[in-house]
């Protein structure tokens, strides 16, 4: 029995630390043009990077306009920002997961690209190894939403 209550307050231990564990923006700030995924499959990345899922794409926009679109979707889905701001070209934003808080990091970076602008994007998750394809589906829904079909 001892050790069922010994397992009970880990695992309240952990749901809380999850809860409550500060976000270091030098690990989470990332430049997500430059950046290389890790081992871990919980993540996304859409970029030029040799290790990225696809490249970044292309928007007939403005890079400030296409910046603030995107901040606006994020803050609608429950984004907070980390660091960086949407008047820079690069963000890093905080998701939480509804059912458990666990912190996905979305960083972004749009820069100009002939006469529009390019979306680097990386999204993954702080906890676990699998995300369930959350991340992936984050950044096709956000991608869909400022206006780049599927």
């Amino acid at each position: 029995m001892f050790v069922i209550y010994i397992l009970a307050a880990a695992i309240v231990a952990f749901v809380i630390y999850v809860r409550i564990a500060p976000s270091n923006p030098s690990i989470w700030h990332v430049d997500p043009a430059t950046v290389s995924k890790t081992a871990k499959p919980n993540q996304y990345l859409l970029s030029a990077a040799s290790s990225a899922d696809g490249p970044a794409p292309t928007f007939a926009l403005s890079p400030d306009a296409l910046s603030e679109k995107l901040d606006t979707v994020a803050r609608s889905e429950g984004a907070t920002v980390l660091a960086g701001s949407a008047t820079q070209g690069h963000v890093t934003y905080v998701v939480r997961t509804k059912t458990m808080a666990y912190p996905d990091y979305i960083s972004v970076r749009v820069s100009p690209e002939g006469e529009g602008a390019k979306l680097d994007i990386y999204s993954r998750s702080r906890f676990g190894r699998s995300d369930l394809g959350v991340n992936k589906a984050r950044v096709r829904r956000w991608l869909k939403k400022i206006g780049l079909g599927e």
